[in-house]
């Protein structure tokens, strides 16, 4: 009886290990694995457009994106430490934490922007003011004072220039870029995975429910742009604690290399001194005396190559003056003039801000009183910049609509379905 009552235990614990085995197997719903039913109603999912009831797809994560680095997000501080040079102490430092998102490896290069053009002209159509829109602005290279004239004809078309960064472009036309890139990148992966076209929304846009498509590309903003670029990644050690803030997205003060065989070699594209741009012949210092290929220099932390130099990079936000009191602590972001002083406190006459002037002429030269051209905010030092502005932390601003030889982009994208 004893044997009885100890083998009807001993099945009864076996059938309980049993069940709880597979219910840890099993494991709670998650959005890459839902289940079969509904754990609110009971009631049964449908998996394709011609079953009965809600459907859910079958979801892998998000897809990758070409060309996107993974930018693990986190707390940071902004701002720049250095000595304020311009005075015009409009990046006070402050704590602030980065979502996760993508970044591009590298700035958006001549070959990426002629691919561009193309699938312009084919599909605008009977509308040439589409291209004509897109067309970088060549005449950027040109100054009364100096022979540029061959690459206002060369540098965008000529293959040897094919991965040099896109210069001439302004920021709206580089945020038009991001919108067309999205819908290129989404119907190609839209096609790998079989979805119809007749599938997709009125606006041509594949569902996001689909599962299949990568969030919208877009310019970076400051914050993710000062972020990934600092890549203060690579000075971490222990539990949250990192060993120094970088003046440039790599170790030390220095701008050449103090490691191994490329040791005393530049790490990026800048402007040494006055008419000094690479050195003098048979001892070029950084190797570039305008832009540089998009691979060139070695790649911060986070992989991301030319984060400092080689041309400043737009980015999403309106310029101010930043302060303490009107900044998100969370992801920050200036998109507009939302409760902007200037426009109630702030003499106008002597606003630092001002008005810009028509056409593609020098940022420092503004126009009192004229009608606000939208300041973006750019960064990053270029070829024909000093070294203190390749420091991440410092920025400036041009009108939205002006392009110059020494501004770039490179697009950057959310982390979707993620809490950090």
């Amino acid at each position: 009886m004893n044997s009885m009552k100890f083998s009807i235990l001993n099945l009864a614990v076996v059938t309980g290990l049993a069940a709880s085995l597979a219910s840890c197997q099993q494991g709670k719903p998650t959005s890459i694995n839902p289940g079969e039913k509904s754990t609110a109603t009971g009631l049964v999912y449908g998996k394709d457009d011609g079953d009965e009831g809600f459907i859910v797809k079958d979801f892998k994560g998000q897809p990758p994106a070409p060309n996107m680095i993974y930018i693990e997000g986190g707390r940071t501080v902004l701002g720049t430490g250095e000595e304020d040079v311009m005075y015009s102490r409009d990046n006070v430092e402050r704590t602030v934490t980065i979502m996760s998102f993508f970044m591009d490896e590298t700035e958006i290069a001549n070959i990426h922007w002629l691919e561009y053009m193309f699938f312009l002209r084919q599909d605008s159509g009977h509308n040439p003011e589409l291209y004509a829109q897109a067309m970088p602005d060549t005449n950027v290279w040109i100054k009364e004072l100096s022979f540029n004239d061959p690459y206002r004809d060369h540098y965008l078309r000529y293959p040897g220039f094919r991965y040099y960064p896109v210069v001439g472009v302004s920021w709206e036309q580089a945020t038009d870029y991001c919108k067309w890139r999205t819908n290129v990148v989404n119907y190609k992966l839209a096609q790998d995975a079989d979805i119809e076209i007749s599938q997709t929304s009125s606006n041509g846009r594949i569902p996001l429910e689909s599962g299949v498509v990568v969030p919208d590309y877009r310019l970076p903003t400051e914050a993710e742009w000062e972020y990934a670029a600092s890549a203060l990644i690579g000075v971490q050690y222990g539990d949250e604690n990192q060993t120094n803030r970088r003046l440039y997205p790599w170790d030390g003060h220095s701008l050449r290399n103090p490691y191994g065989r490329q040791m005393g070699q530049f790490l990026c594209n800048f402007k040494r001194g006055r008419g000094d741009y690479a050195g003098i012949a048979g001892k070029l210092n950084d190797g570039a005396m305008i832009t540089d290929q998009v691979y060139s220099y070695p790649p911060n932390d986070f992989n991301l190559y030319n984060m400092a130099g080689n041309v400043n990079e737009w980015v999403m936000d309106v310029y101010r003056t930043l302060s303490f009191q009107d900044v998100e602590d969370m992801n920050p972001l200036r998109r507009n003039e939302y409760k902007d002083p200037i426009k109630n406190t702030y003499d106008k006459s002597n606003s630092l801000i001002g008005n810009f002037t028509d056409g593609n002429e020098n940022p420092s030269n503004m126009e009192i009183g004229r009608t606000n051209k939208h300041p973006r905010v750019y960064k990053g030092g270029s070829w024909a910049d000093a070294a203190y502005w390749c420091s991440p932390g410092n920025r400036r601003f041009w009108a939205q609509d002006s392009s110059s030889s020494t501004i770039g982009f490179r697009c950057a994208m959310i982390q979707a379905g993620r809490n950090y």
